[in-house]
């Protein structure tokens, strides 16, 4: 064991509580991880590199999901802490007490939105309930297919998602796939909303689409979804970047405090993140599209 490992060892135990970062039976090089906080009972498997922090540490897997957590929470832990170790992770710099805080918040957020959406699910139409554009056009699909219809709806989207953007509690997630017509955009919204509550809850679901059709002819919408403008600056990102045959969706989730223009960067930063994260665009293109917006 490094000396750096050893310190962050000792620092990660005495910050969070003893044993929230022990070595593993099985391998002296493993290691669990308890994430702390009462948010989460998961427990992961950590590997660190003998050449560690130059080499960033692997995050091997779920070790245990805990006494009566919900399924797949392991999984959508697992999911983030990677994210979240891939995020701040420096060669050099040891990470796991940012990549804890980090993951901490991500899963408060997603936690909160699940409750508040259970909390939504007990409350009758008629107390007030905001109904969207997307809700509307979900609930006559579930009235056209007798119910969920998750199998009329046809196979699941290859969606890729950004990492959850959070600011002043509300909550932005992007997801983008590949599409090859305005009608596949759409029946892929309309899978999206129909199969999934939260994100059919959340206060706006912010669309655009880009897709090249037949002998030169193009096709590209977007919708606002009530957050006035915030379509149309969706489909100018993508201008930008030069994307075609695509569709992306932004969800938001108010956390009861007004934002103002900056909710505008929040979305486009989550757009951008899952192009990135989809392969679409790489760095190099994502700032010389900030250039281009900037005029330069």
């Amino acid at each position: 064991m490094s000396e750096q490992l050893a310190d962050e060892l000792e620092a990660i135990n005495s910050i969070y509580g003893d044993g929230t970062l022990s070595p593993s039976d099985d391998s002296p090089a493993t290691y669990i991880l308890t994430l702390p906080g009462d948010i989460t009972s998961s427990t992961l498997r950590l590997q660190f590199p003998p050449a560690y922090p130059d080499e960033p540490p692997v995050v091997l897997g779920t070790h245990s999901s805990g006494e009566h957590a919900k399924r797949g929470a392991a999984a959508r832990d697992l999911a983030l802490f990677r994210d979240a170790v891939g995020e701040v992770y420096e060669p050099g710099q040891v990470c796991l007490f940012d990549a804890i805080e980090q993951v901490k918040e991500l899963i408060a957020a997603v936690t909160t939105a699940e409750k508040e959406d259970e909390e939504e699910e007990d409350v009758e139409e008629g107390n007030g309930k905001r109904v969207s554009s997307y809700e509307a056009t979900a609930a006559t699909h579930d009235t056209q297919t007798g119910g969920g219809g998750g199998d009329l709806l046809g196979p699941e989207p290859p969606w890729t998602l950004s990492l959850p953007m959070i600011e002043l509690k509300s909550t932005f997630i992007a997801r983008c796939a590949p599409v090859a017509s305005p009608q596949q955009a759409a029946q892929y919204l309309q899978h999206l909303l129909a199969s999934d509550k939260r994100v059919r809850a959340a206060t706006h679901n912010i669309t655009a689409w880009r897709i090249r059709g037949p002998n030169g002819t193009s096709f590209q919408d977007c919708d606002d979804d009530g957050e006035t403008a915030a379509g149309g600056r969706l489909l100018h990102l993508m201008q930008l970047m030069d994307l075609w045959d695509t569709m992306v969706v932004v969800t938001r989730w108010y956390g009861g405090q007004k934002l103002g223009p900056r909710r505008f960067a929040l979305i486009n930063g989550a757009a951008r993140d899952a192009f990135v994260r989809a392969g679409l665009v790489d760095e190099e293109n994502k700032q010389e599209g900030k250039k281009k917006k900037g005029g330069k």
